[in-house]
């Protein structure tokens, strides 16, 4: 039986009739409505993560749906001991969301699921791995400097040039997700007296697709200044007839842009996240800098949150912009980053 067929009537189920199947049947309509809830993303992720947890079981001769607590902290120790296609265990935050698959699959069912003891199981596997010397790997933060060396590594006058320039000074005034720099349409986009105005229309935090209109200032250097690379690049893509649809778009190999004549790319040919990642590892390693394979487009974002922060903007302002919840210990990481020379109690002490 799917979640979706085991929904409940909700808090007022007691005071009524029993629900006919009539009343517990859902159209194929409404169904994909209820699918197309979930963002691509999460969706795609969490769909493998059951799959993976429902075969386990199955070789195991266990229930995933209703699954006991045991079932799930077995599950929980047998990821912990699993090696990766990398060949390496895997990391606990790949657990927490296998965990969290599991446990939203119950809710939506209206199944209760007690996951104290899995819990406990990962906080162990975790403390292990925090002593055997494994930490958190994180995208270093491009921060100004960083991003001044990337952006000198791309030729404003070409195609691709100016398509590298736009990822990295756009991905890092907007403080932008992959996702989010990878949804942009040109129509998304609107250049003021003022400075840039840009619409992210769904977020990682706005699952409801409500938008928000991201306001960008002119900056002081012409290569850095978000409004002066945009004009370019939309003077750029104008030149090829390209005026709507994706803003930031794959070129092929004889330096066609995608969506134009010739160009070798099938559909919009619009970048993927994966390929703002390469942008950015590429133009790390043409900087020399250190390990630049380490560098993603989530670099970007981080070193926006980062230097705004040393800038002395607020967290509520660095939140804002950054489409994160004002308590998101994220923000509050690069606040840290950023106070932790400027604010150190060892500072002036006389050593």
């Amino acid at each position: 039986m799917t979640e979706l067929a085991r929904l409940d009537d909700g808090p007022t189920a007691s005071l009524s009739t029993p629900a006919s199947a009539v009343d517990r049947a859902l159209t194929e309509a409404a169904r994909a409505r209820v699918a197309g809830g979930f963002a691509a993303n999460t969706s795609r992720a969490y769909q493998r993560d059951w799959e993976t947890f429902a075969a386990w079981c199955a070789v195991h001769g266990r229930s995933p749906l209703p699954a006991t607590p045991e079932t799930v902290t077995e599950y929980v120790t047998h990821l912990a001991a699993t090696p990766t296609r990398k060949g390496t265990l895997p990391a606990p935050s790949t657990i927490e969301r296998a965990l969290a698959c599991i446990q939203s699959r119950h809710k939506k069912a209206g199944l209760p699921l007690n996951a104290e003891f899995a819990r406990l199981a990962l906080r162990d596997y975790r403390r292990e791995r925090n002593s055997a010397g494994h930490c958190t790997r994180k995208a270093p933060p491009a921060e100004l400097t960083v991003l001044r060396a990337l952006v000198d590594t791309t030729d404003p006058v070409a195609l691709v040039g100016l398509r590298d320039r736009v990822v990295l000074v756009l991905g890092f005034a907007l403080m932008g997700r992959r996702s989010e720099l990878a949804a942009l349409d040109i129509a998304d986009l609107t250049v003021t007296e003022d400075g840039l105005e840009v619409a992210i229309r769904r977020s990682k935090t706005d699952q409801d697709a409500i938008g928000e209109m991201v306001p960008l200032p002119y900056g002081s250097h012409s290569k850095t200044c978000p409004v002066r690379v945009i004009r370019a690049w939309l003077a750029m893509l104008e030149a090829h007839s390209v005026i709507e649809g994706p803003l930031l778009r794959a070129i092929d190999r004889h330096g066609r842009l995608s969506g134009t004549p010739g160009a070798t790319m099938r559909g919009t040919g619009r970048m993927s996240g994966d390929g703002l990642n390469q942008i950015v590892r590429r133009a790390a390693e043409r900087a020399g800098l250190k390990d630049a394979h380490t560098y993603t487009a989530h670099s970007l974002r981080a070193g926006g949150a980062t230097a705004a922060a040393k800038a002395g903007a607020s967290v509520s302002a660095i939140a804002r912009h950054g489409r994160w919840s004002d308590k998101s210990p994220v923000v509050h990481g690069y606040i840290r980053t950023a106070d932790k020379w400027r604010d150190n109690p060892m500072r002036g002490v006389g050593l």
